[in-house]
C-alpha cells in the first residue's frame, strides 16, 4: 500500500470518473436541444433555444416527440419522425466529437505519453541544427560513433 502510494501520489477516486460521466450527460442533453433546434429550424420554425431553467425540465416531452417543449415562442415545429432523426444526427455527431476529443486527449495526456522526452522539431528550434550535427556522437552515440578527438 505504502508502496503504490510512492509511486502514484494522486490514486484514481471517484471524482475523475463522475467528472465524465457529468461532462457526457450535459452533452448528450445538449444535443439532444441542438438536434430539436436543427429539425425546427428545417421545418420553418427558426432557430430556437429553451432558457437554462428548462434546459433539463423541457427533456422529457421533448424524447416523447413534442418539438416545441421548453420553448418560450415556438413558431412551426417539426414532426415527431423528423425531430427524432435530427436528435439522432447530432448525437451521432457529438458522440463523434467526444470520441476524436477524448482519443487525443488520451494520446497527449494518457498513461503512454512520452515524459521528458523532446520531439525532433523541438529539439532543432531549441538547440539548433549545426549544433545537433556538431554533438551527435555524444547524443547518439549509438549511430554516429565516438567523437574525433
Amino acid at each position: 500500500m505504502r508502496q503504490d502510494r510512492l509511486k502514484n501520489p494522486h490514486p484514481w477516486t471517484y471524482e475523475i470518473p463522475l467528472a465524465i460521466a457529468a461532462t457526457l450527460l450535459l452533452a448528450a442533453v445538449l444535443g439532444v436541444h441542438a438536434g430539436r433546434a436543427v429539425a425546427n429550424f428545417f421545418a420553418g420554425g427558426g432557430w430556437g433555444w429553451p432558457p437554462a431553467t428548462e434546459l433539463f425540465t423541457s427533456l422529457p416531452g421533448l424524447l416523447r416527440g413534442d418539438a416545441g417543449a421548453g420553448l418560450t415562442n415556438a413558431g412551426d415545429l417539426a414532426g415527431p419522425g423528423a425531430l427524432a432523426t435530427w436528435v439522432l444526427i447530432t448525437g451521432t455527431l457529438s458522440l463523434l466529437g467526444w470520441l476524436v476529443a477524448s482519443v487525443v486527449a488520451y494520446r497527449r495526456w494518457g498513461p503512454g505519453r512520452l515524459r521528458g522526452m523532446a520531439s525532433r522539431s523541438e529539439a532543432a528550434a531549441l538547440l539548433g541544427l549545426p549544433r545537433l550535427r556538431k554533438h551527435r556522437a555524444i547524443i547518439r552515440p549509438d549511430l554516429h560513433g565516438k567523437a574525433a578527438q
